[in-house]
């Protein structure tokens, strides 16, 4: 497992980026202890430096802040680690409840998150994000985070222009971070890849990531021309959520909501998953392992991004990596109707 250039941020990176969404409590609270164990996983099997993806939004910064603790505790130096902070919320006062921000997915936290994305807010939210590392550790990547969410809330379509001009602002606080030696590359990380391509027509992004677009589920042509486009720029293509959120290979969420087999709008996704299944299991493939390669097949794909909670689940993602999916497995899916017949990366 090999670093290879991560676009044209003079940093390299192995094929699969570590995502830290367990350390935030996504789903779930997970004991320190085994966030721990999951940490000591990836730098015991992935080469060095490793890159880690967050967010002040993991956990309303829990994910750093564990991370930072982490890190620390495992003896890991500055050089040895790649991190990735993507911005857009800042750590507030929890006074309901549960936390406002994303009700139902964030669990055991003692702090809410409020989004600002603004000139000034991305400034705020790097400088705290190196408060919850904890000192000793910097951020090399950054982004703007779920622009798209932030797009989709506007009100009215002035109000939608004002927002687009507030992620522009946050931009070029992004690019005074760089020029000053702060961070070593500009990127966006958005569900809706449709809002990255917005961006990238107006900012000179080194690296963006998408998250359930490029999976085996969905690819749709556009979105293959504009993955080529970026290619040809030099632009490196970090592609997560490769199982629609867990759904693809067994799970109750897909794209972070919670799905219904007798809801009508939801059984065909749950019809392609058996169909998916049943392929596998007579030809022998393990469902997340032809996740994973059909979302790394893009060529300007550097890494997949993978979050996991189990701390055997390290190893196991990176053989799945190493392994091989048979050629005619790929003309099955095709074949089923499972994976675009013109797709011209595999199969």
């Amino acid at each position: 497992m090999q670093h290879i250039p991560f676009g044209s941020t003079g940093l390299t990176t192995p094929p699969v980026v570590f995502g830290s969404t367990a350390l935030g409590n996504l789903f779930r609270e997970f004991s320190y202890e085994s966030k721990l164990a999951t940490m000591r996983a990836i730098f015991e099997h992935l080469p060095k430096p490793v890159v880690i993806d967050s967010a002040g939004k993991y956990g309303a910064g829990l994910a750093l802040e564990v991370m930072g603790d982490c890190l620390r505790e495992l003896g890991v130096k500055d050089d040895e680690v790649i991190i990735s902070n993507k911005l857009a919320w800042l750590r507030a006062p929890l006074t309901a409840p549960e936390p406002t921000f994303e009700p139902g997915a964030w669990f055991g936290l003692e702090h809410d998150a409020v989004q600002d994305i603004s000139y000034e807010g991305i400034l705020k939210c790097f400088e705290q994000g190196l408060e919850l590392l904890g000192g000793g550790y910097s951020t090399q990547l950054v982004s703007v985070h779920d622009p798209d969410e932030y797009l989709d809330a506007a009100a009215s379509a002035d109000d939608r222009a004002r927002r687009f001009d507030d992620i522009l602002g946050a931009y070029t606080a992004l690019g005074e971070l760089k020029a000053q030696g702060a961070a070593a590359g500009i990127g966006v990380g958005a569900k809706n890849w449709r809002s990255i391509a917005e961006i990238d027509a107006h900012v000179k992004l080194d690296w963006v990531m998408f998250a359930n677009s490029y999976t085996l589920y969905s690819h749709p042509a556009d979105l293959l021309a504009f993955m080529d486009s970026l290619r040809d720029k030099g632009v490196a293509i970090i592609n997560s959520a490769v199982f629609n959120a867990g759904f693809l290979t067994g799970g109750e969420f897909f794209n972070y909501v919670k799905l219904d087999p007798a809801n009508p709008e939801h059984k065909e996704k749950f019809a392609w998953r058996e169909k998916f299944f049943q392929l596998c299991a007579e030809q022998g493939q393990n469902p997340a392992q032809v996740c994973m390669h059909f979302g790394k097949s893009h060529p300007g794909i550097a890494a997949l991004a993978l979050s996991t909670s189990k701390p055997t689940r390290v190893k196991q993602n990176i053989d799945a990596l190493a392994a091989e999916v048979p050629a005619a497995f790929w003309h099955r899916l095709k074949e089923a109707g499972l994976l675009a017949a013109d797709h011209p990366y595999i199969g």
